[in-house]
């Protein structure tokens, strides 16, 4: 998605973001013990992605979107539920855009031969449009009510805890998206444990744990992952560079931890 303004002023996006603090983890980082690939089969399920074209700052066209899928296959995933940013300011995606999407990206897929099951949800920004959805249920879930939703990167909203109240009380489950890339609670641990005692899911993004968006993110990754507070592990995938970079996942220490772990909830969906 889009992040915020830099310091010279100029808009960022997720690429630049993560190119600039990947050059730092390779400069900075030091190698891990590299054990054999883990079997992303194991989860069945990836519950965040940006496979649907041209409607987000995922997939462009209807050959990235077929690439994307048939790289996820190859990992062994058996599902993905993609989930298309809703923003009010930059992506005003509709139930109706983002299922139309599923269709067409899924008849497409047929046709080329993969065979991978494609669901959709939505990403949620926490923004003023999001409450009146919640209010009027105008919300895309997966599983079993799950809500993926994601904060802004400068600071914690202060109405976070309400909104997580009021879409509890609606009858969804939260599931907040990449809570390790919030760089305002890396010096607040205690936040990551306060929301999941309020019922909210913490969804890991599995390339954080390759230090793809930093070396903080990636550090913040294993303290959520040591501390046993991730349910979902998702790819939060936009591009064929993302699918190389959770081969590469499958090596890590961390990785094969979490799935060990008996935590991840992914294969129940």
């Amino acid at each position: 998605m889009y992040l915020p303004f830099d310091v010279t002023g100029m808009f960022m996006n997720e690429n630049t973001f993560a190119a600039m603090f990947g050059r730092l983890a390779k400069l900075f980082g030091k190698k891990e013990q590299l054990l054999d690939p883990a079997d992303l089969g194991k989860l069945r399920v990836d519950v965040h992605s940006h496979f649907i074209d041209g409607i987000d700052d995922g997939a462009k066209t209807i050959e990235d979107s077929l690439g994307m899928l048939a790289g996820m296959k190859g990992l062994g995933y058996q599902k993905v539920i993609t989930t298309p940013h809703v923003m009010s300011d930059y992506y005003r995606n509709t139930t109706e855009i983002i299922t139309t999407g599923r269709d067409r990206i899924a008849e497409a897929a047929g046709k080329a031969g993969i065979d991978i099951e494609i669901e959709c949800a939505a990403e949620y920004y926490l923004d003023a449009d999001l409450m009146p959805k919640i209010k009027a249920k105008d919300i895309l879930t997966f599983g079993d009510g799950y809500v993926l939703f994601e904060l802004p990167f400068l600071s914690e909203p202060p109405n976070l805890a309400e909104i997580v109240f009021e879409m509890q009380l609606a009858g969804y489950k939260p599931v907040l998206a990449h809570p390790e890339r919030y760089a305002f609670w890396h010096q607040k641990f205690e936040k990551y444990q306060e929301l999941a005692d309020k019922g909210v899911v913490l969804q890991l993004n599995i390339n954080s744990l390759t230090g793809h968006y930093s070396p903080e993110v990636k550090q913040i990754s294993k303290r959520l992952v040591d501390k046993g507070l991730i349910s979902l592990l998702g790819s939060d995938c936009h591009h064929d560079r993302h699918i190389t970079l959770m081969d590469h996942a499958r090596r890590l220490p961390t990785l094969h931890q979490l799935m060990d772990s008996g935590l991840l909830i992914n294969q129940k969906l």
